[in-house]
């Protein structure tokens, strides 16, 4: 296989597919789970549904008749459609991932990637001579995809 250059997609899934297989994912996954309930973005969104389902839910009577699947449906797309949801996951993220992204994450990635292309060098594959080349060409973004 030729040398492929830093950001093709075949690179980059092989990167991604060795990242994963290392458990790197799953690691930041835990770490930022850990932490989310400690928040105050979680605490305060896991408020303002708990009211808006009471809420809602103080509107219906109960009866043996009544269709619980079809009420927890209705409910599900009013919280969806409130726009809640978007919102305080966006906080939640702020408050959890966004902290641990240049300090934790981004060194555990970077050094990751370079194991790899490193053992890349030998083979017929990628050489790291050629990637650090690109990387200081083209400016990378922090973040995970």
């Amino acid at each position: 296989m030729a040398a492929l250059p830093a950001g093709d997609p075949k690179l980059v899934s092989m990167i991604v597919n060795h990242l994963k297989s290392q458990g790197l994912f799953d690691q930041f996954r835990r770490d930022c789970l850990a932490d989310v309930d400690t928040k105050p973005a979680y605490q305060n969104l896991r408020q303002r549904v708990d009211n808006f389902v009471s809420n809602h839910l103080a509107n219906h009577t109960w009866s043996p008749q009544l269709n619980k699947n079809q009420l927890r449906n209705n409910l599900r797309q009013m919280v969806l459609q409130s726009g809640m949801l978007e919102v305080g996951v966006d906080r939640i993220i702020s408050q959890v991932v966004d902290p641990k992204v240049n300090h934790i994450f981004r060194p555990q990635v970077e050094k990751a990637v370079h194991e790899f292309l490193a053992t890349l060098d030998g083979k017929d594959e990628p050489t790291v001579s050629s990637i650090q080349t690109s990387e200081k060409q083209e400016p990378t973004t922090p973040g995970i995809a």
